[in-house]
């Protein structure tokens, strides 16, 4: 991925399809920080506090196993508005 590819990736939020990819008022997200998804956000509307704390692995094309890989994100220590890339797994 070049830098152009990351650029189109910021404000938008990941599952969300190409027609409307920004946020949407009334939800919550999270920003997925380093790793494949920077800079994409996550909604994590309606999750409870022990889902937040678990971290998530988010499947995706553009990691280190390709298709059928997922990016694995820990929320950051003291903001919980972040998610921080702790690696790729099959």
């Amino acid at each position: 991925m070049d830098s152009d590819d990351e650029q189109l990736l910021r404000g938008r939020v990941y599952g969300q399809d190409h027609e409307h990819p920004g946020p949407r008022p009334g939800q919550r997200y999270v920003e997925l920080v380093g790793g494949p998804l920077d800079g994409l956000l996550l909604d994590v509307t309606g999750w409870q506090p022990e889902q937040l704390d678990a971290g998530v692995a988010l499947p995706t094309e553009l990691g280190r196993f390709g298709a059928g890989g997922r990016a694995t994100y820990d929320p950051r220590a003291g903001d919980p508005r972040r998610f921080d890339w702790s690696g790729d797994v099959p």
